[in-house]
């Protein structure tokens, strides 16, 4: 293993450890705002890891929020009795990226909770793809989480599936260039060599959404 990838790792598990955390010290209680929410993680942040620095909006989003993708700015919701929502943070620890997403749901909705479970299995599943075809593209993926999303009895919700991660601040993702996005526009391979010589490392995020119920869920995380 690389340093590049044992450090994007290492940040990864700091981050899961932050998400543990989240659950554990009642963070996600209903009648609270997504901007309250959001808050009280960056401060909890800052508590465990000094963390001050997020190479990305901070994302919390419940009811039907959910169904936004990544570009939005929708308004803020109240997290309700019985809801669905997920958070999407980047932090910057020692000047490396974690990307890494999660759904809650509050309550017992059996909808709510396969929506949940669903999106996590994907996730699982769109990795084991990518591990097994070494000359898989960006627009490849792309369509492959988009089939998963229909195969589970949901609409894939993401104009696109990932993107490059890596040293703060890494290559710039610009909209106009897909090739550092899993989009359908990038038709190039993913495992080949970046700008500093080095294998591509990749982000996977899936975002599964029912429009008619108005309900999304959401999970990301580094491929390795």
């Amino acid at each position: 293993m690389d340093l590049i990838l044992k450090n994007l790792i290492n940040a990864e598990q700091k981050a899961a450890m932050l998400f543990d955390t989240i659950e554990s010290n009642k963070i996600l209680i209903p009648g609270k705002s997504e901007e309250e929410i959001n808050k009280e993680i960056y401060n909890l942040a800052f508590e465990m890891f000094a963390i001050q620095k997020y190479w990305h909006k901070r994302i919390v989003r419940c009811g039907e929020n959910t169904l936004m993708p990544y570009k939005e700015n929708p308004k803020n919701l109240i997290l309700l009795e019985d809801d669905i929502l997920f958070i999407d943070f980047g932090p910057i620890f020692e000047k490396w990226e974690a990307d890494f997403g999660r759904t809650y749901v509050m309550g017992n909705d059996p909808y709510k909770i396969k929506l949940k479970n669903d999106i996590e299995l994907a996730w699982h599943k769109g990795k084991k793809y990518f591990e097994k075809h070494i000359d898989i593209t960006g627009a490849q993926l792309y369509e492959y989480c988009v089939k998963l999303a229909s195969n589970y009895g949901w609409e894939f919700g993401g104009e696109i599936a990932g993107h490059l991660i890596g040293q703060y601040p890494h290559e710039k993702l610009e909209k106009e260039d897909k090739t550092n996005y899993i989009h359908p526009n990038n038709l190039d391979k993913m495992l080949v060599k970046g700008k500093n010589g080095k294998i591509k490392n990749w982000i996977l995020e899936i975002h599964f959404v029912d429009r008619n119920k108005k309900i999304g869920g959401f999970f990301e995380q580094l491929l390795f």
